[in-house]
């Protein structure tokens, strides 16, 4: 009997901590639309209507490589930084999976701005995009040391 109500409790717990793993991952859920390679390219062949706004760290960008041209504003500034984005061109929201980014134009969309929707810098490289990565220069071997 013991033994049972020790396997209903197990039981009730796992299926409570679940649930509420449920609820919070559709608490977080992005309303966004993850775009594909395709969409990107295709929102990319016109630059003059287009922003790409990278909401990663500058170490990510660095180490995985971004877009050609893009505007950086971390997801914790990007808030108080609505003033400065355009709001005259599509924007893609640009972060490693598309998580951030999901976020950032869920936030931008409900500030008015016009959102295409939410990439992934890494899952478009896997689809076969090229990202470009900015390797930083090589030391001066003819500098004095001091």
């Amino acid at each position: 009997m013991k033994t049972l109500l020790l396997i209903m409790l197990a039981a009730a717990a796992v299926a409570f901590s679940q649930s509420e793993a449920k609820q919070v991952k559709q608490k977080q859920a992005s309303q966004a639309k993850v775009l594909t390679r395709a969409e990107i390219d295709e929102l990319l062949s016109k630059p003059d209507q287009v922003l790409i706004l990278d909401v990663r760290r500058p170490d990510e960008i660095k180490d995985i490589g971004g877009f050609p041209v893009y505007l950086n504003i971390q997801m914790d500034d990007l808030e108080k930084s609505l003033v400065w984005i355009p709001k005259g061109r599509t924007i893609i929201a640009v972060s490693n999976h598309a998580a951030r980014a999901g976020r950032a134009a869920d936030l931008l969309a409900k500030n008015g701005f016009k959102v295409a929707g939410a990439a992934g810098a890494q899952n478009y490289e896997s689809d076969g995009g090229k990202l470009t990565r900015i390797a930083p220069p090589p030391p001066n071997v003819n500098a004095k040391k001091q």
